[in-house]
């Protein structure tokens, strides 16, 4: 799919009316909002039960939905869930120090006692990773963010936590749409750069308590 100078003119000034529209005053749903207490820095786990989702430095503050508007509030909620779902139990930290979804993943990984995380961008690009695999290497990958809805993400918990148990599950089934890449390209770019602005290189994760 082609798009021409004037669409993507109109897709990139919604972009920066919706990034403008990030740094005001928060609206959630009537679920309600993402509750985001930092605890303290993250230590590494030790529980063998138990899956980390790193999430990217603008996440749930700066940005607060997906390239899709999915909330952010419920991304979290369904990745937790599928994490539940299998028995084990969801960490969330925050990454600063890399607007990179790999590296977030991987990241988290390393912090998990299980040795399994999750990384998500802000924008709901998302990765699995093990702690026992290279940065650009991974469990899973699900890079169109475009197409990641609720069920897929607590698809990714659940997969996520299979993992951890030492089970081989089967890929997370999802869409698969060349005209994403075209017609997201534009905003997707906008967003990775809002998140990078974001990036402290060397400051330490934080441990995030999660309340709904």
């Amino acid at each position: 799919m082609d798009i021409n100078e004037k669409v993507l003119k109109s897709i990139i000034e919604e972009v920066l009316q919706n990034l403008q529209n990030a740094d005001k005053p928060r609206k959630f749903p009537v679920e309600g909002p993402l509750d985001m207490k930092v605890k303290g820095t993250t230590e590494k786990g030790r529980r063998k039960d138990e899956v980390v989702i790193g999430v990217g430095p603008a996440f749930g503050v700066h940005q607060t939905k997906t390239i899709i508007k999915v909330p952010h509030e419920d991304v979290i909620r369904e990745v937790m869930a599928g994490i539940e779902e299998e028995g084990l139990t969801p960490r969330v930290i925050k990454v600063y120090h890399t607007s990179d979804v790999a590296f977030i993943a991987h990241h988290a990984a390393n912090l998990s006692g299980s040795g399994i995380g999750i990384g998500i961008q802000s924008k709901g690009t998302t990765v699995i990773h093990s702690k026992d695999l290279a940065p650009l290497s991974n469990l899973e990958l699900f890079p169109q963010a475009p197409l990641l809805d609720l069920k897929v993400y607590r698809a990714i918990g659940r997969n996520a936590a299979k993992y951890a148990k030492g089970e081989s599950p089967n890929p997370v089934p999802t869409m698969n749409d060349q005209m994403a890449r075209p017609k997201y390209q534009a905003i997707a770019a906008l967003l990775h750069i809002k998140e990078t602005e974001y990036v402290v290189p060397k400051k330490l994760s934080d441990e995030l308590e999660i309340t709904f």
